[in-house]
């Protein structure tokens, strides 16, 4: 079986190294001359496996009214922009912040969450590769009673689940687990954590390369600086890829392009309700001995950003913003984050700015409910969608091409596939 990935970020990679894995043929395309260099290049690096939520959540309708107008804030949603995409999203969106689907969009998310993680660290035992991966556990910080005890709620709802084994904190706690928090907690930032002892740290874009050099000792063939043109089919099945360099014969075609999946299933009659929503990082260089910063991943719950640190380097990302395709750089997007880092962690980040710091942006395909779209097209044999992970593509990278694999190859997957089918759209 020949198959052929579109797409060389975290998600195709991953999962053209499961599919060699198990003896397929692979070929993966990619429009730059490298693996992650659009959305996977500088991601937050938090690898969630019991904090993956969706965006979606009860709160988000009353926060945006407190948001509007804010160049700032942590979602900015536009709606007064002529874009009707956006606002079909939107809707959908909003529909999906009814507490009931809530519920269930977060269930259908850990549970892929949680088979990623162990789809992850036994890949990474088999493979070896090294992408400043730190297991140490991920510290969500809550600044205000209320937000904390809302975590705690939510914590005690899901209990019962399984897929999560996250512990509540006081704000000593946080900083005995994290020592570079006590700045913050002896000046009253903090009032306490949840720290989930089965997240982590790593490098998505690292990881990437590193993987990619894996598969293809493994034979995996690289089709860099090569843009994907469409889709060939014949009968009903696939039967090829158009591309910039030629057609490529493919029995199956697995679809891993971001945003640009919505072309390849739109020539199938699939509307994908996918959305770009512009995420921004920066990454400061320190001295690999900083013991100002932390050495596990940190969620800045209240502001929206996360915090990670991979040998020599240390990144803060965050923000969503709804601005179509706009990949400039709004520094008035990125003043929050780092402002966020140096309240926190004060000394080590005091000289940086947004202009001298290693800003980067990125467009993250969201769906309405959160959840990636996981199948195969309707209509077209061998055609299949892995796409639509949004902010969590690094953390369910591994869980979703495991899957993947699973149903190319005919067998029944350890997941219910169902929350992940484009099918689901039809009820929303």
């Amino acid at each position: 079986m020949h198959v052929v990935v579109l797409g060389a970020g975290v998600i195709g990679i991953t999962t053209a190294h499961f599919l060699v894995e198990a003896g397929a043929k692979v070929t993966v395309v990619e429009r730059r001359p490298g693996p992650a260099q659009e959305t996977s290049a500088a991601n937050g690096g938090h690898l969630s496996a019991s904090q993956a939520r969706p965006w979606a959540t009860p709160s988000v309708p009353r926060q945006l009214v407190r948001w509007l107008g804010q160049a700032g804030a942590p979602l900015r949603l536009p709606l007064w922009r002529w874009d009707p995409g956006l606002w079909r999203w939107s809707l959908r969106y909003l529909s999906n912040c009814l507490p009931m689907r809530y519920r269930a969009n977060t269930r259908a998310l850990l549970t892929l969450a949680h088979y990623s993680h162990i789809m992850l660290q036994e890949l990474v035992a088999r493979s070896g590769i090294a992408f400043n991966h730190h297991p140490g556990g991920l510290l969500a910080l809550y600044r205000s009673s209320a937000s904390l005890e809302r975590a705690r709620a939510e914590i005690a709802a899901l209990s019962g689940t399984g897929l999560v084994d996250d512990e509540v904190l006081g704000a000593d706690e946080c900083a005995r687990i994290e020592p570079a928090l006590q700045s913050a907690r002896d000046r009253g930032l903090l009032t306490g954590g949840v720290f989930s002892p089965k997240g982590a740290t790593g490098d998505a874009a690292q990881f990437s390369r590193a993987l990619a050099e894996a598969s293809g000792r493994r034979g995996v063939v690289f089709r860099y600086s090569t843009t994907v043109e469409g889709v060939e089919c014949s009968g009903g099945r696939v039967t090829g890829v158009r591309t910039s360099a030629g057609v490529i014969g493919a029995d199956t075609v697995v679809v891993a392009l971001a945003m640009d999946s919505r072309s390849i299933a739109a020539a199938f009659g699939l509307s994908l309700p996918l959305y770009p929503v512009k995420g921004y990082s920066i990454t400061v260089p320190i001295d690999s001995s900083e013991a100002r910063l932390p050495h596990i991943g940190i969620l800045d719950d209240d502001r929206k950003v996360v915090f990670a640190r991979f040998g020599a380097e240390f990144r803060a990302a965050g923000t969503a913003e709804f601005a179509g395709f706009d990949m400039r750089i709004d520094h008035r997007r990125i003043w929050p984050i780092l402002a966020a880092a140096q309240e926190l962690f004060p000394g080590p980040l005091d000289c940086s700015t947004g202009e001298t710091s290693a800003s980067w942006t990125g467009l993250r395909p969201m769906t309405p409910d959160g959840s990636p779209v996981l199948g195969p097209v309707p209509g077209a044999a061998g055609l299949f969608l892995n796409t639509g992970h949004g902010p969590l593509g690094w953390t369910l990278a591994a869980g979703s091409a495991r899957a993947m694999v699973d149903v190319i190859q005919g067998r029944s997957p350890a997941l219910d596939m169902a929350p992940y089918s484009a099918a689901r759209f039809r009820a929303q």
